[in-house]
């Protein structure tokens, strides 16, 4: 069982920055960050293969950077020039696959609120 821990959310005003981090129990292939706003589906945001194979959301491109640390089993999500609709609960993901959206493990989530 992989467990994750994210960490960095917060509220910070509009046209702001923000790293958000997870740290892994143990090195896994895929992992992801997905965010869910109040009455909206969970969507994937940024994933990030083993290879460092990368994937955005055409919401979030430009703006969004994900990476991994993989000596530190962490990953981050690095969000620049936050909007209001970036508010959201945001949640790292982890899968063994390398490949497909990464939704074997979750961590517990962070908030991410920004204010206009």
């Amino acid at each position: 069982q992989v467990q994750l821990v994210e960490s960095g959310g917060g509220l910070v005003q509009a046209g702001g920055s923000l790293r958000l981090s997870c740290t892994a129990s143990l090195t896994i292939n895929g992992m992801g960050w997905y965010r869910q706003a109040p009455g909206k589906e969970r969507e994937l945001v940024a994933a990030i293969s083993s290879i460092k194979t990368t994937y955005y959301a055409d919401s979030v491109k430009g703006r969004f950077t994900i990476s991994r640390d993989d000596a530190k089993n962490t990953l981050y999500l690095q969000i620049h020039s936050l909007k209001p609709e970036d508010t959201a609960m945001y949640y790292c993901a982890a899968s063994g696959r390398d490949y497909g959206p990464p939704d074997d493990y979750w961590g517990q989530g962070t908030q991410v609120t920004v204010s206009s």
